[in-house]
């Protein structure tokens, strides 16, 4: 449940009439005000508050004190009215105040106010975004005070940009403050406005240049309510803004037919860029950068190329004709291991080496007669019929039929050596042999 409420309100630059109603209505309501007696005119107090009101000056207050009252006027359900000079978003350290005052049972609330960088801009006529002139507005201070400046928000950093600049709490370190604007890119006749407590009585405008600056303050003796406008806006012209422009339409107005023809013709005239100079031709025997990245293309395709001709020829057959008849007898060699054979765990090793004797005895003559048929013509029944009457007698015994599996695994090694086109020829002769032993059984 809200029990009370506290209104920040914003000022103004110090006149006393240039606060918002809805601040003097604030002020008007108030229980209690505290403000600033160094930074708001007394008058500005004077005319709207109660006579019953409770007035607290804050320069003489902590923050902690001043979070006290505001408890105060939660627990007596009090409506307090805290004033800053100026508008309270910036530089008024009224955050830390309203998060304070939030988490209260408190109504809260920030009433702007007039910025003194318009007062003084007022001051003296001028528009801060004169078209095509300037048409941005940079708010800083000089860093180096008692609150430290994030990274990247130095003087001149923002100087770089070249528009208007406003520049609070600088008047005491004015001579660094001319040296960032120099290192930012202003130059020494850039117009500036020193404005010390704008719309007060004792008001002072002064109007100088960058070059001119430091020595202006020391003059005149300045070191706090000052704040400095800089940039070509307060002295340039610009152009006409096309806002009231006869031949500019918008929602409420439409345009003069005419005078849109003429805002047109204008456009290009003004707008048009400066032509950019020509390219200047290379000097005879110079590598222009094109050629370069062409070459580079080049070597690359070429690498590329070359890689895919490695790899195909890695790839591709480089033996003679021996070599399938190789890889079909390791996959001979490999079929007899995978395939389960009980038969030959069974045979005693003994009687190994006397029935391997036999076919590697009657077995070479018979690929030189198969071999022969197949190179010179395609005609193969009548030797496969031959090789399956010379196997057939041999169909004696487990034992034999066991050993001349074994014999063959073991004797492929030793018959890899031999000449090309009998290795083959022998081991698939030995292995057809085992086969119809096994299946005939």
């Amino acid at each position: 449940m809200v029990s009370g409420r506290i209104s920040f309100i914003g000022a103004g630059p110090g006149a006393a009439d240039l606060i918002t109603v809805r601040g003097a209505r604030r002020i008007a309501e108030a229980d209690i005000v505290v403000w600033a007696a160094s930074l708001v005119a007394p008058e500005c107090i004077q005319e709207h508050a109660r006579p019953d009101a409770e007035l607290v000056d804050s320069s003489r207050l902590t923050h902690e004190q001043a979070v006290e009252i505001y408890r105060r006027a939660e627990r007596e359900r009090l409506n307090v009215a805290r004033v800053h000079s100026g508008d309270p978003s910036l530089w008024g350290a009224v955050q830390e105040q309203y998060d304070a005052c939030a988490r209260m049972a408190l109504e809260v609330e920030i009433v702007p106010g007039v910025a003194a960088f318009s007062a003084a801009a007022a001051s003296v006529g001028r528009e801060l975004t004169v078209p095509e002139v300037a048409q941005s507005l940079v708010l800083t201070r000089l860093e180096g005070g008692k609150t430290p400046m994030p990274e990247g928000e130095k003087v001149r950093e923002f100087a770089k940009h070249g528009t208007t600049m406003a520049l609070f709490l600088s008047a005491a370190r004015t001579g660094q403050l001319v040296e960032e604007l120099r290192a930012g890119g202003y130059d020494d006749d850039t117009p500036v406005l020193v404005a010390y407590k704008v719309t007060w009585p004792d008001e002072l405008m002064l109007r100088t240049t960058l070059g001119e600056l430091e020595q202006t303050v020391k003059q005149h003796k300045l070191w706090r309510h000052t704040l400095f406008i800089v940039g070509k806006a307060l002295t340039s012209g610009g152009t006409r803004s096309h806002l009231y422009h006869a031949g500019h339409f918008h929602t409420y107005r439409r345009a003069d037919p005419a005078a849109r023809r003429a805002l047109r013709a204008e456009r290009p005239s003004r707008r048009a860029k400066p032509a950019e100079p020509e390219p200047a031709e290379p000097e005879p025997g110079a590598v222009r950068d094109s050629d370069v990245a062409w070459w580079a293309v080049r070597d690359w395709q070429a690498t590329a190329r070359g890689a895919a001709k490695v790899a195909a020829h890695r790839s591709a057959a480089r033996v003679d004709s021996a070599q399938p008849e190789l890889f079909a007898e390791q996959d001979a060699d490999a079929a007899p291991e995978q395939r389960p054979a009980p038969e030959r765990e069974q045979v005693p090793e003994r009687t190994a080496e006397p029935a391997a004797a036999q076919p590697e005895q009657a077995e070479p003559e018979q690929p030189a007669a198969e071999a022969e048929p197949k190179q010179a013509e395609p005609k193969q029944p009548e030797p496969e019929q031959s090789a399956a009457e010379q196997a057939a007698p041999k169909r004696t015994s487990p034992a034999s039929t066991g050993t001349a599996k074994a014999s063959t695994a073991k004797s492929a090694p030793k018959r890899r050596t031999t000449k090309a086109g009998e290795p083959k020829a022998a081991k698939s002769r030995s292995t057809a042999k085992g086969k119809r032993t096994s299946d005939e059984r």
